[in-house]
């Protein structure tokens, strides 16, 4: 149960985060890939329907294809289920999984890739993204530090 204190406390967490970086504004995860830059950053996930910051995460210069994918390459590594046991989709699978009517949806709709169904249980979660540049894997860490110590006692799912 949150208590107004623990709300409070989150909000002033929050409200710290522009000072540690130039933030993106929030948009939906599913809406925002295309205009996530191919550079080093740091991203945060927002559950939508909570407003709680669920993950902190960080890409380096991920080159694949021969060209960097950086921030874009991460996000949508989310959306495809290439990252499915990744620290995040592993948490939105598990959290999928102990809804019986989600799994239902799953195996009657015919679906048997276990890579979709890491897709399908992050997008279900209806999450917004906003990310921060960073100019190399280094800084990108760095940030991703800073942000997990401020905002771990207010709803991440770290593990």
């Amino acid at each position: 149960m949150t208590t107004y204190a623990d709300e409070e406390a989150r909000l002033a967490a929050y409200s710290e985060l522009p000072g540690l970086a130039e933030w993106s504004a929030w948009a939906p995860l599913v809406e925002a890939i295309a205009e996530a830059p191919r550079a080093p950053g740091v991203y945060l996930f927002l559950e939508r329907p909570s407003r709680v910051v669920r993950h902190v995460g960080h890409a380096g210069e991920r080159a694949g294809g021969g060209s960097p994918q950086g921030l874009y390459g991460r996000l949508r590594a989310y959306l495809t289920g290439q990252a499915a046991v990744s620290g995040f989709s592993e948490a939105a699978l598990d959290r999928a999984l102990a809804d019986t009517d989600w799994v239902r949806e799953q195996v009657e709709g015919g679906e048997r890739r276990a890579r979709r169904w890491a897709a399908s249980a992050v997008r279900r979660l209806e999450l917004d993204v906003s990310w921060a540049v960073c100019a190399d894997r280094d800084e990108a860490r760095w940030l991703e530090g800073r942000v997990v110590e401020l905002l771990r006692p207010h709803g991440l799912w770290v593990r």
